[in-house]
């Protein structure tokens, strides 16, 4: 039987719907009604209950020491504001959905009224967001719940006078950045850090992604035979853990009794016109980096290879014969065909290598620990921002609200140099435009 049609005040379905669901009631969607009505019921229980103990305690922070754990009532507060703003989302889509059904009514379209309408409904148009659904609350509970806790801890002083429950943490505004940007301390040993840690990006990153650019141009060249081994032997360098490359090579290098030194350097000194003494690759700052930046080139090149020989493959062979029968050189071949195909196709990874070397932990770390040597502050000579982090998280001292500081630097560093590259190769244009 057809639900007889009734004008719908669209303004009073969108008032009724400052209580959701009263707005569903109206325009004859009991289902739906009861659904935003129970969710709304179930935020305000959750707001008596904990809601506002846990923002009273974000905002406190604690008042009485061993009984407030700071840390906790931090956590719980920033928990109860990501409810808050999943609330007040569903809260704008109560309101529209009120507005947009009224509407309906009154041109005459279809409305779900029914249990069974509503969940066909929502199966059909809303599968993609259904589908997505996991996806968001998976994300929110293991990227922006964290992201948010080490945001709100940069603007807290939690060091280690200050380890709850023993002590209270307090906030202190933007005390932690003026710090590192302002107080000698800090400034300087962040400074060094900082421009070591674009050095090593640079150099690293570009070392690598050339590697496996040049040797994919070669070994994909019609002459060159034995293609699948050459492939084999690039490959060997992704084939081994890291962990274990990286701390083999930090035997190779070392000063006394290392491969380098003993075996090779030797041996190339039996040819004519050379003399190399042993070089202090773990003692000396200098020799530590390039050593660092060498075998990062190692052990990055071979992916850049696979990628790199994929898209030569798929470049069609007619543009080589055109060009050569335009008279272009090999020189000019690669640079009006080959390197714009590669730069077109693998630009956004190109850039997560950049990104990815910005944040190498295990390299700096595992290779020499950081050092030799001290910058102050807790960092060695070869430390970047992220190994500087752990330093300062894990010494004698920790530095707790400092390090979140440092990583929300890092963080606007990575994410805003990401998103002006990717906007200015269009690597996210779909439509190729």
């Amino acid at each position: 039987m057809d639900i007889k049609r009734k004008e719908k005040d669209v303004k009073k379905a969108t008032l009724l719907s400052i209580i959701p669901g009263l707005g569903q009631f109206y325009n004859e969607q009991k289902f739906k009604g009861i659904i935003f009505l129970g969710i709304f019921i179930a935020f305000l229980v959750e707001l008596v209950t904990f809601g506002v103990p846990a923002m009273e305690g974000f905002i406190t922070l604690g008042t009485v020491p061993m009984e407030d754990h700071s840390l906790f009532l931090l956590i719980e507060g920033t928990l109860q504001i990501i409810i808050t703003v999943v609330f007040l989302i569903f809260y704008v889509i109560n309101l529209r959905d009120a507005k947009q059904i009224a509407k309906k009514w009154n041109n005459g379209d279809k409305v779900s009224t029914t249990a069974k309408e509503t969940i066909h409904n929502v199966l059909d148009s809303g599968f993609p967001y259904l589908l997505t659904l996991p996806a968001y609350i998976v994300m929110t509970i293991a990227i922006i719940f964290p992201v948010l806790v080490t945001l709100f801890m940069a603007f807290t002083n939690y060091d280690f006078k200050h380890i709850p429950p023993a002590s209270l943490i307090d906030w202190v505004g933007v005390k932690n950045f003026f710090s590192i940007f302002f107080l000698s301390s800090y400034r300087s040993t962040f400074g060094a850090v900082f421009s070591w840690t674009v050095i090593w990006t640079l150099c690293a990153s570009t070392l690598q992604i050339v590697l496996g650019v040049f040797t994919a141009v070669v070994a994909n060249q019609s002459f060159i035979k034995g293609k699948r081994i050459f492939g084999v032997i690039f490959l060997l360098p992704w084939a081994v853990p890291a962990f274990i490359t990286i701390m083999s090579f930090s035997n190779i290098f070392n000063d006394s009794i290392g491969a380098i030194n003993t075996q090779v350097i030797p041996m190339l000194n039996h040819l004519p016109f050379v003399d190399i003494g042993a070089i202090a690759w773990k003692t000396d700052p200098f020799w530590t980096k390039v050593a660092i930046i060498m075998i990062q080139g190692w052990l990055g090149f071979p992916y850049i290879y696979v990628m790199t020989t994929g898209i030569l493959q798929s470049i069609p062979g007619e543009l080589y014969e055109a060009a050569k029968i335009d008279g272009a050189n090999a020189i000019q071949r690669f640079k009006s065909i080959t390197m714009p195909m590669i730069l077109f196709v693998a630009a956004p990874i190109f850039v997560t290598q950049y990104t990815g070397n910005f944040n190498n932990f295990s390299m700096i770390y595992l290779f020499n620990n950081g050092g030799p040597g001290s910058v102050g502050g807790g960092a060695g000579s070869t430390d970047i921002l992220i190994s500087w982090i752990y330093k300062l998280t894990t010494g004698n001292a920790p530095q707790y609200s400092v390090a979140a500081a440092v990583t929300l630097i890092i963080s606007f560093i990575v994410i805003g140099i990401s998103l002006i590259v990717f906007k200015k190769t269009n690597a996210f244009d779909m439509e190729g435009n």
